[in-house]
């Protein structure tokens, strides 16, 4: 074969290869429960120094993220220099119900008197028209559940799903109390188990995704603004993009139709956690509370 025949030849073979395309990289929109604080916090930590850590990671991983606020959480000022900080980072926010209520537990009409009271005092700072339910909680009662989708759509609410989550608030209270002890070790142990569950979480969410619908739907995940979190945010960063992941804002994600429910104006509810099986947690065998009263007060 002549060398002109055998360059083609090796051109067609290549052709296959250049045709079939990467699949396109799963995508995760960070969103934040609880501004202006998600208590217990170590000693030495504050609302404020959790929020800057949190701003800092985000910022140097240039990845967006989307806050929900409780108005009534927090000491006088709190609020006020925690937004201060996460709006001069050009991060929007939105709604979390004025005392962080539980819908199943006040009713519709308790629920939706707080979700007004939270937007007079946080609309004239900025806030977004989006809602997230404090405790993932739209209503077991239909009736419930529907009542609140009306208000919501006639105050033009968009909803916030949650796709992704492995407990992240759990994790903060026994960080508290390790640190309180000094436990360097459970510290360290609790640091390397959180990343873990991140890992399944995503790896069980993307299988369930392409197991029901063929492919990745954009991800959103569920955090909240507590010290751990905060402590470890660049790590787990870095984990989502050594899976593969692409950081997009709340409201790329929430365009796909697997969140159109999260339209209130269609019934509910909101698409659910794609992944089935809980996943494990810390829970008060991690540095006991009853070893703290031993630990002298600094």
């Amino acid at each position: 074969m002549k060398p002109a025949r055998l360059l083609v030849a090796a051109l067609l073979a290549a052709v296959p290869l250049v045709a079939q395309a990467a699949p396109p990289a799963p995508q995760i929109a960070l969103t934040f429960d609880d501004l202006p604080l998600h208590t217990p916090y170590p000693s030495g930590e504050t609302p404020v120094s959790v929020v800057d850590a949190i701003v800092a990671a985000l910022k140097q991983a240039r990845a967006p993220a989307f806050g929900f606020v409780n108005a009534g959480k927090g000491a006088p000022g709190e609020l006020d220099a925690v937004l201060a900080r996460w709006r001069a980072a050009g991060l929007p926010f939105g709604n979390h119900g004025y005392a962080h209520s539980n819908l199943d537990k006040v009713g519709a009409a308790q629920f939706v008197a707080e979700i007004d009271r939270n937007e007079a005092v946080l609309a004239p700072l900025g806030m977004k028209r989006w809602l997230r339910y404090p405790y993932l909680a739209e209503g077991q009662a239909p009736a419930e559940r529907d009542a609140v989708r009306q208000a919501l759509a006639q105050r033009h609410y968009r909803i916030a799903g949650v796709s992704l989550s492995f407990d992240d608030w759990a994790w903060n209270a026994p960080y508290a109390r390790c640190i309180a002890q000094g436990n360097a070790a459970a510290v360290a142990d609790i640091e390397t188990r959180y990343l873990a569950a991140a890992r399944r979480d995503a790896q069980a969410a993307r299988a369930a995704s392409k197991s029901r619908f063929g492919r990745d739907v954009p991800y959103v995940l569920l955090l909240h603004v507590g010290a751990f979190d905060a402590r470890m945010l660049p790590r787990l960063l870095s984990l989502y993009r050594d899976m593969g992941f692409r950081f997009v804002t709340l409201e790329h994600a929430q365009r796909d139709g697997f969140y159109a429910a999260t339209d209130p104006a269609i019934p509910g509810p909101t698409p659910a956690l794609l992944r089935a099986a809980p996943l494990e947690r810390p829970g008060d065998e991690v540095c006991p509370a009853s070893l703290n009263a031993a630990v002298p007060a600094q």
